[in-house]
């Protein structure tokens, strides 16, 4: 995700005061005054929420906490992406879009970080292994990574083609993030971790698909990498068995995290006022 790629207005921009500032994000930023460069950060002001959870309750800080959505895309979810044509239901990619609408919102309106962290590869693949190429088409006839479905929409997943774009019903606002990536892992080799340290991010909330592979492979190494984790149950979706989920649950509370719901945290948000833009 480079500087360019960056949707322009995210609040991880803004500069306090009329002062030049130097530095990602309100909390991370130097400041030039009267001749001397002034290395102390102001840090955000807590910004508490209880927000019901198993295996505890907890209390996030809307301050330092992002809602990280993962693989929402053409490809994966609409009837004639990649995944579709394959053959494949999609109807359980789909099942997080209502949960979503209903929650992104709120989520604006708090302030805090939006993240898409979506599949987006070189048109090349020359940084995806035969392993991941060969899950990716299976057979010769198939249509794997890059390559092209009978209904031609563009390349697979490549950065800039249709299927690597949202669904149109969750379509990117000013103020959101979008990070690629070639993995399941959204952190794998990626500038995902980069950008929210420099944020002061250090508690994430997950959404998306598949709640098995990656978002399940993201919040994995979100937590071998410090990050606070809050599965949103409600708001991820596989088509694999039930039983699959269940063990990600499982998981999840066990050893790297906490789970939650899309509806309680946006019931919990509905009395906060509204953050300046």
């Amino acid at each position: 995700m480079h500087s360019d790629e960056r949707i322009p207005g995210t609040k991880l921009d803004t500069t306090p005061g009329d002062a030049p500032g130097f530095g990602p994000a309100a909390g991370n930023r130097w400041q030039l005054q009267d001749g001397r460069l002034s290395l102390v950060r102001t840090p955000p002001a807590p910004r508490p929420l209880a927000l019901p959870a198993q295996p505890e309750s907890l209390v996030i800080d809307l301050a330092r906490t992002a809602l990280v959505v993962v693989d929402m895309q053409n490809d994966f979810c609409h009837p004639e992406g990649w995944f579709g044509q394959k053959g494949l239901d999609v109807q359980a990619a789909r099942r997080p879009i209502p949960v979503l609408q209903a929650l992104l919102p709120a989520w604006r309106r708090a302030g805090s970080p939006l993240v898409w962290c979506n599949w987006g590869i070189r048109a090349d693949r020359r940084n995806l292994g035969p392993t991941v190429q060969f899950k990716g088409k299976r057979t010769a006839e198939g249509v794997g990574y890059g390559e092209r479905s009978p209904i031609d929409h563009g390349p697979s997943l490549v950065q800039g083609s249709w299927g690597a774009a949202l669904v149109e019903e969750l379509a990117a606002e000013p103020g959101d993030i979008l990070a690629h990536k070639h993995r399941l892992s959204g952190f794998w080799d990626s500038e995902l971790d980069s950008v929210l340290r420099n944020a002061g991010i250090t508690t994430l909330l997950f959404a998306g698909i598949n709640t098995d592979r990656c978002v399940f492979s993201t919040l994995q190494d979100a937590a071998f990498l410090g990050y606070d984790c809050v599965l949103l149950e409600d708001a991820c979706s596989t088509s694999s068995p039930d039983y699959v989920t269940d063990g990600v649950l499982y998981l999840v509370r066990l050893l790297h995290g906490f789970t939650a719901t899309a509806a309680d945290l946006g019931a919990a948000l509905t009395d906060l006022p509204s953050q300046p833009d």
